[in-house]
């Protein structure tokens, strides 16, 4: 009997945007890429970060935001999912959560059309960049305080967003909880994708043994901001096998269980972590414990 490890092959597909201003339009192109990519045999599909809606102004977000029942792009995902028979990955929707704040949300829809997760961006982007860009993202939406877990056929997902990258804390305990699979939907600027998006990809990548599956927004969008593109699919080697450039599209890769196995078997740093404890832990540090007294 062949054992799920020499069995389990995944097509994914990700779908690269450059998502503007009207929240209709956005939905319509991200829903005909999203069917090019089923067309092309992809059971998984990924869409990047604020798929819908990429609008920087506050006031203006909050005229067009939707509490998650009535929101149309993720009742037009749903329907699209049951329609094509795939898993479709919505990287993050902008979700109404209270008068004052949004939930940067990633949706995990099976092929029922059904939710059978949701993830809320944990780390916000509170920047100040040189040349003038300004980032205040915990203005306008509220940071999650779970990490996700979904599934794709055999394939167990770890969910993030974007910013989250920065904290490999998140996706160690995600490999921990059985992932295979890890999920970074993005909307990176240029400037920080140019230094650091292959970079930190195939680190959490090879850390955890793990593919990684990011879709991205690309280009110059509408409102002015500039994003870096690249959706990446990494292998867990950390080796890039499917890169997107800047303008939108697909991106195709098959995932093989068998390399998660044997990236594992060779690095065990899963199974080889150790609790430890430092010393002087100095006051507000997280992910430290200190010494016992």
């Amino acid at each position: 009997m062949t054992s799920t490890a020499e069995t389990a092959r995944l097509r994914v597909g990700l779908v690269q945007l450059r998502s503007g201003r009207d929240m209709d339009a956005n939905i319509e192109i991200a829903t005909a890429l999203i069917r090019e990519a089923a067309r092309d045999g992809a059971r998984y599909v990924q869409t990047p970060e604020v798929t819908h809606l990429m609008e920087m102004d506050r006031a203006v977000l909050f005229t067009k935001l939707k509490d998650e029942p009535l929101d149309p792009g993720l009742r037009a995902f749903q329907a699209l999912a049951k329609e094509l028979g795939i898993h479709l990955h919505v990287g993050s929707l902008a979700v109404r959560v209270s008068e004052t704040k949004a939930a940067n949300r990633g949706f995990l829809i099976g092929p029922d059309g059904e939710i059978a997760a949701r993830y809320d961006k944990i780390h916000m982007f509170d920047v100040d960049l040189p040349g003038g860009e300004s980032y205040r993202e915990s203005n306008a939406y509220r940071p999650g305080e779970r990490a996700v877990l979904g599934h794709a056929d055999e394939f167990k997902l770890g969910m993030s967003i974007c910013y989250d990258l920065r904290f490999p804390a998140l996706y160690r305990a995600l490999a921990e909880s059985g992932a295979s699979v890890l999920t970074a939907p993005s909307a990176f600027t240029r400037p920080t994708g140019e230094a650091h998006w292959h970079i930190l990809l195939r680190a959490r990548a090879i850390e955890t043994g793990a593919y990684m599956l990011a879709a991205a927004q690309g280009g110059k969008h509408e409102n002015g901001r500039e994003t870096y593109g690249h959706s990446l699919v990494v292998d867990p080697w950390g080796r890039v096998i499917a890169e997107g450039g800047t303008e939108p599209g697909v991106i195709l890769a098959e995932l093989d269980m068998a390399e998660v196995e044997a990236a594992r078997s060779r690095v065990p740093s899963l199974r080889n972590g150790r609790r430890f404890e430092l010393a002087d832990v100095p006051a507000g540090r997280l992910h430290v414990v200190g010494a016992a007294t």
